[in-house]
């Protein structure tokens, strides 16, 4: 048999793969970046105002290219940045809310219910309960009137689902496109609860 001598490896060859792994490394890092700052990120929930849609603790996906070829529709679910200032501090805290209203459109609510343009908007994502006029609507929808708002050209009107938990656009109006981060469209976390949106 005529057996080949095994012959150790080169300092150059340990570093040519060292290098090799270093360049995959920095790649990955590179793209999971890019993908995450322009394509789709994860957001955590941390309340319940989009309650029976999504619940505390759910992890849902972004697609942040959603709305830099195309509009929001009403019912789309999305991530917004909801900033505030007081005095010199700026704060931005990502909120995620339903739009109910798009822009041109003038809308109010009465005893809970949705009026677009002095039509009833009708809502297949709410709980039952919350799709008639109520007479306790304070307790059951978290305001019982919003006055006729019209919509600014580059707005949209949100409103979270469980509407008596729900800070949303009867609190602060209507909110700017260009601040909304894109559109929820899966929930990947808890695997119980995992469901397109």
């Amino acid at each position: 048999m005529d057996e080949q001598p095994v012959e150790p490896k080169s300092r150059a060859d340990g570093w040519r793969h060292l290098r090799e792994w270093a360049l995959v490394l920095v790649s990955a890092v590179v793209i999971a970046t890019v993908l995450r700052t322009f394509v789709v990120q994860q957001f955590y929930i941390a309340g319940p105002s989009m309650e029976t849609t999504l619940f505390g603790d759910d992890r849902v996906l972004v697609n942040k290219m959603s709305y830099r070829f195309g509009e929001p529709s009403r019912g789309d679910v999305v991530v917004f940045d909801r900033i505030t200032s007081n005095g010199d501090t700026v704060q931005h805290d990502d909120l995620i809310k339903r739009v109910i209203g798009l822009p041109g459109e003038v809308l109010d609510v009465r005893n809970c219910v949705v009026y677009i343009n002095d039509v009833a908007l009708d809502e297949p994502w709410l709980p039952i309960e919350f799709r008639e006029p109520a007479s306790d609507a304070d307790t059951r929808c978290g305001t019982q009137s919003v006055e006729a708002t019209t919509i600014g050209a580059n707005e949209v009107y949100l409103i979270g689902d469980n509407r008596p938990m729900s800070f949303d656009s009867r609190m602060f109006g209507p909110v700017s496109i260009d601040l909304i981060v894109g559109r929820a469209v899966v929930v990947i976390w808890p695997p119980r609860n995992i469901s397109s949106l």
